[in-house]
């Protein structure tokens, strides 16, 4: 496009030749300065005569208004109802543990008024409260605290349960470990160790107690284990071993009847046989031994340390 410029200020004429550029330029200018009055007429209106706004733009603006509160709604729910999982889960966990130490103190013998787990641990002491920035906790701040607390309820259940665990098993040590007494209101008439041996007369080591008894009486087994020997020995007489566990082994003879057989399982205090006077003996009584490691051990010392 060519543009002529006739002037009486001009000597001559003057053309101006406009390219496709420099219309497509005009027409992005005009159509920028017209966008920008648009904008300032609204901004104009909204800023100094709020008043004048129609319907729909009110309708539009609160609608977004509306829209944003929602999802801030929203997203504060779904908070909530993460945080509450989390708590539901972290009381699951603190009933475990509560059930959990009562059977540790029932386990371990402490009276059930040192520790009442259904009852808050008593609180107080002087209020001084935190700085006010610090005084409100923050989703935030919640957040983090459920989470450490969470992780502290998972590391003291896994102790707690070791503890139950060693306790148990010490439990079942003691249930394993002659303490209790075979025969009921006997004396002994030979003790463990060196003495002068009744049929020949001369110094001998005896591995047991002898508990005299009347024939019949019953004969108990001071442990519980499995019965290894139930049968007549040359010497023993009718006699019963027990393997307790842990390379223990009690042995009871002489007996004049045997109530168990090989391979049975026994608890403590079950009567295994009865109180006679077969194989080498001179009457009727009960021969008791204690053996550790196949080593002949003194029943007394046992049966001391049960009942201290």
């Amino acid at each position: 496009m060519d543009i002529i410029l006739v002037s009486d200020r001009l000597a001559k004429a003057r053309s101006i030749t406009l390219k496709g550029r420099h219309l497509l330029l005009a027409v992005l200018l005009a159509f920028s300065m017209l966008l920008l009055a648009v904008f300032a007429a609204q901004y104009a209106i909204i800023r100094f005569q709020p008043d004048i706004l129609n319907t729909e733009m009110r309708t539009w603006l609160a609608g977004t208004q509306a829209e944003g509160q929602q999802k801030q709604q929203s997203y504060f729910r779904d908070g909530l109802d993460a945080m509450a999982v989390r708590l539901g889960q972290m009381q699951a966990q603190l009933l475990r543990l509560d059930t959990l130490g009562a059977r540790l103190a029932k386990l371990s013998g402490m009276k059930p008024q040192e520790f009442n787990f259904d009852q808050l641990p008593a609180q107080g002491g002087l209020y001084l409260p935190a700085p006010a920035p610090q005084r409100d906790v923050s989703m935030d701040s919640l957040d983090q605290q459920l989470s450490s607390l969470s992780v502290l309820l998972n590391d003291r259940n896994d102790k707690l349960v070791a503890l139950e665990t060693l306790l148990l098993q010490d439990s079942l040590d003691k249930r394993l470990f002659p303490s209790m007494a075979p025969v009921s209101n006997s004396w002994h008439s030979s003790n463990f160790g060196w003495r002068i041996d009744p049929f020949t007369g001369a110094n001998a080591m005896h591995d047991g107690v002898d508990f005299v008894a009347a024939e019949g009486t019953p004969v108990h087994a001071s442990a519980g284990g499995m019965v290894v020997y139930a049968d007549y020995h040359a010497q023993y007489g009718n006699m019963v071993e027990i393997d307790h566990g842990n390379d223990i082994v009690t042995r009871y003879a002489h007996a004049s009847r045997l109530l168990v057989k090989v391979g049975q399982v026994v608890r403590t205090g079950q009567e295994i046989a009865s109180v006679g006077s077969t194989g080498r003996s001179t009457g009727n009584h009960l021969h008791f031994e204690v053996r550790y490691k196949g080593i002949a051990q003194n029943p007394v010392r046992f049966l001391e340390n049960a009942a201290s």
